[in-house]
Parts: C-alpha cells; sequence; structure tokens
C-alpha cells in the first residue's frame, strides 16, 4: 500500500490539501523516502526520482528538503489535533470521550504508519524556528487528552493522580503504534484502536465501556 493510499480509520490520506499535483507527488515521495532512509540520509535527487520528476522540478514547489519535512509535520499533526478535538468535543461521559480519542487517535497511526512515523519521529531533523512551530502543535494535542482525563478525574471517574504524567503515557502508548503495526498482521487498525481505548480506560481505573 503506497502512502497516497494509507487509510485512518477507514479514510482515504492523499494528501489532497496539497496542490498543484506535482507538490502532492513530491510530498507524497518524500513521506515514503524519510520513513524508508530517515531524514538525513535522503537526498533531494532521492525525493524527485520517486516522484518520477527531475531534481530541479522539485525547487520549483520546495525550496529546501526541510521544508517538506516541515509541511508533512505541520499536516500530520493538524490533523492529529483534529482528531483528538473532535473526540473531546462530543456529547458524552469522560469515559466515552477517552475512548473515543484513543481509538481514532489509534488507528491514524496505524492506518497512516508510514506518515506518522516521520510526522512522530523526525521532529528534531527540523530547523528551530519549524520545531518550535510543531511543539507548539503537540502542545495543544496533549492539551486535548489531559482535558479529558482532568474532566474524568473531576466527576469522580477516573482514579488518577498524576494528570500530566497519565496524559504522557497514554500518548506515547497511542503514538508507538506507527512503530510496530504490520498491515500483514492479525490486527486491522480499528481492532488496535479498540485494544488501545480499552487498557487506557483501565489506566484511568475506568471500567471498559462495554461493562458499564
Amino acid at each position: 500500500m503506497s502512502t497516497a493510499e494509507e487509510t485512518a480509520g477507514g479514510e482515504l490520506q492523499p494528501w489532497a490539501e496539497v496542490t498543484p499535483d506535482a507538490a502532492r507527488r513530491l510530498l507524497v515521495a518524500a513521506v515514503e523516502a524519510f520513513a524508508e532512509r530517515g531524514y538525513h540520509a535522503t537526498t533531494t535527487r532521492d525525493i524527485a526520482g520517486r516522484a518520477g520528476m527531475s531534481p530541479a522540478a522539485l525547487y520549483i514547489h520546495y525550496k529546501t528538503k526541510e521544508e517538506l519535512l516541515h509541511r508533512i509535520s505541520r499536516i500530520g499533526h493538524e490533523k492529529a489535533l483534529d482528531i483528538l478535538r473532535t473526540a473531546g468535543a462530543r456529547e458524552g461521559s469522560p469515559a466515552e470521550r477517552l475512548a473515543d480519542a484513543v481509538s481514532s487517535f489509534v488507528r491514524w497511526h496505524a492506518g497512516g504508519r508510514t506518515t506518522a512515523r516521520v510526522v512522530q519521529y523526525e521532529l528534531d531533523s527540523l530547523g528551530a524556528d519549524a520545531r518550535a512551530e510543531i511543539m507548539g502543535l503537540r502542545r495543544q494535542v496533549d492539551a486535548e487528552v489531559r482535558a479529558i482525563i482532568a474532566d474524568g478525574v473531576a466527576a469522580g471517574d477516573f482514579d488518577v493522580p498524576d494528570v500530566p504524567g497519565t496524559t504522557l503515557a497514554v500518548l506515547s502508548l497511542c503514538i508507538d503504534v506507527a512503530r510496530w503495526f504490520n498491515v500483514n498482521g492479525p490486527r486491522t487498525p480499528e481492532m488496535v484502536g479498540s485494544l488501545y481505548a480499552d487498557l487506557v480506560l483501565r489506566m484511568v481505573g475506568s471500567r471498559p465501556l462495554a461493562q458499564k
């Protein structure tokens, strides 16, 4: 399955927000190259070749290799943030919202694992200004999950003595799915999402939803 065809929660991620088509093709090629070889080992010639273009054509759309990584990281983090904001804003108990947030976040990391690996693990390859912007998005991601957990504690539904630390643990658990998930393995992204939602509810001291 190519990066352009990867799914997240059953939805295609064709990078449709990236235009024109040549810019999108280069971005998809960069994701595949960065995931396979790492950012520093990838050259602009590698990226252009994967996209079926000349190296000179890349510079029409992206001034540097870092600009490509920055755009990939920004779009990826914005998508992840939107997933968590949607779950946090839904009606329901804190347990229902946390389960939705975790299952959706995990599905995104499993279904779009190639993109997610680049988004989550190449942060230190960015320059200072770009890294600061992405760190700001990461703080917002953290805040969304932390707010749901804090709501559960305030309602007496969760038993969590350290909300920030538990938030970090939950996010780390979800993000790591991108590292190990195998599309040819026995579990689908939906199955992993359901499993992790159950595990996280147990982590915060809440019974799984099916038992309530």
